[in-house]
């Protein structure tokens, strides 16, 4: 889904081109417009199906070390990979092609992992990358085009790869944050790169999650936990089983959807006195980084890992004076009372009782709800209370130098497409 700012209006966009936008005009109360396009949700798939011919690899990027030959089953006995060089270590990434999952590939293949990437025949934002682009965006890495939602497909892909699997690394995510999408993106497809993965021999799963699952009142947090229990039980259950859970807080891009806005003099749009939350944001670099860090690390086996970027916790209305310093400009400000997203919230949930295909439309408007006024740091469970100081930070990255980059050459490579707040 996509929360897209301008001076006067916010409009929620979903993948199923469901549209809710909100205009702010002089008057009071402010005019909220619905408008359906589509009415037939994805449904989950009731069980697994072969899909497509069998699969095609890239065979020249192919620097793993075979097991078997693609016919024959493949050892799974429990992996030491830890006592291998990088270069023995075979490591499986699905989400290959996400926004954190390119770095995740680059990352690897720069520490000389042996990378299986999986991907979809189209990628990217609506699937308008072909295999080629796909094949040059993750280059070093080993493609297989495959589908995660069906773990039968996902397997024979593997089988035909004739390799084992030491690791598997998960970067997926709904891209829409709908109902069926959260549980068949975030649980169903996540669960079968775990089994399939086992199946192969991999004994570590590092998965990517979100911090925000601390507080869960959305149905894709509700589909991670889900699934990081289930992970964490195979753990316990399998001595020779482990996991790493990454809970990182804000991406930059995220952060970064009014950026032209106010560059070309618009205000900066931010819910109630820009004070509601606050979060340590993190670049996909060093996010990628503490992730393969994960792969080999072994006080990183078996916990749940939040994650934000260096320096203090910023409010909206710090990013905000953030921007206009930068342009050398007088801040500039649309402050938007977030009962107005209640109001929303409150006249689709009663739409969807009628209309049962606005369910993703009211799901949208939670989420916006959710991030404009709950913080991405670490829940003190003592207190309640969000904790800037005990949210650990990683990397050299700052969200100021990603503003001022983005000021000088646009935001090209941080498309927002579908998600602009996850």
């Amino acid at each position: 889904m996509s929360v897209c700012f301008s001076s006067n209006f916010i409009t929620l966009h979903s993948a199923n081109h469901h549209r809710l936008s909100i205009n702010f005009s002089s008057e009071y109360p402010p005019f909220i417009n619905l408008f359906r396009v589509s009415s037939t949700p994805h449904a989950l798939p009731s069980s697994p199906q072969k899909l497509y011919e069998p699969i095609k690899c890239s065979r020249e990027r192919s620097k793993l070390f075979a097991a078997s030959t693609p016919s024959e089953a493949v050892e799974t006995a429990p992996s030491t990979f830890r006592d291998k060089n990088p270069k023995e270590i075979n490591v499986l990434v699905v989400g290959s092609t996400g926004y954190i999952g390119k770095f995740v590939v680059k990352e690897l293949v720069k520490r000389g992992f042996n990378v299986i990437a999986i991907a979809r025949e189209r990628s990217g934002i609506r699937g308008k990358n072909d295999k080629e682009e796909t094949l040059a965006q993750l280059q070093g890495a080993n493609v297989c085009f495959s589908d995660v939602t069906h773990l039968d497909t996902l397997e024979k892909s593997l089988n035909n790869l004739g390799v084992s699997i030491d690791v598997v690394i998960s970067c997926l995510a709904s891209r829409s944050g709908g109902v069926k999408d959260s549980w068949k993106i975030d649980y169903e497809a996540t669960k079968n790169s775990l089994f399939a993965g086992k199946k192969f021999g991999a004994s570590h799963f590092v998965l990517l999650s979100a911090i925000c699952v601390q507080k869960p009142l959305l149905e894709f947090q509700r589909a991670k936990l889900k699934f990081e229990a289930e992970l964490m039980k195979e753990a316990e259950e399998d001595v020779n089983f482990t996991y790493s859970i990454v809970r990182p807080t804000a991406f930059f891009k995220s952060l970064g959807g009014q950026v032209e806005l106010v560059k070309d003099g618009k205000p900066y749009v931010m819910f109630g006195d820009g004070k509601l939350c606050a979060c340590k944001p993190i670049s996909e670099q060093d996010l990628a980084a503490f992730i393969v860090d994960c792969v080999l690390s072994e006080d990183k086996i078996n916990k749940v890992l939040p994650i934000g970027g260096p320096g203090k916790a910023l409010t909206p209305l710090e990013q905000g004076e953030m921007l206009f310093k930068l342009l050398g400009k007088e801040p500039k400000f649309l402050k938007v009372p977030i009962g107005i997203m209640d109001f929303a919230i409150s006249v689709l949930d009663f739409l969807v009782k009628i209309f049962p295909s606005l369910e993703d439309a009211a799901e949208f408007g939670k989420i916006g709800r959710y991030y404009a006024a709950e913080s991405m740091l670490v829940l003190d469970p003592e207190t309640g209370e969000y904790s800037a100081e005990k949210t650990p930070s990683y990397g050299q990255d700052t969200l100021e130098e990603f503003f001022a980059r983005a000021l000088r050459e646009g935001m090209a490579g941080q498309e927002l497409g579908e998600q602009t707040i996850f």
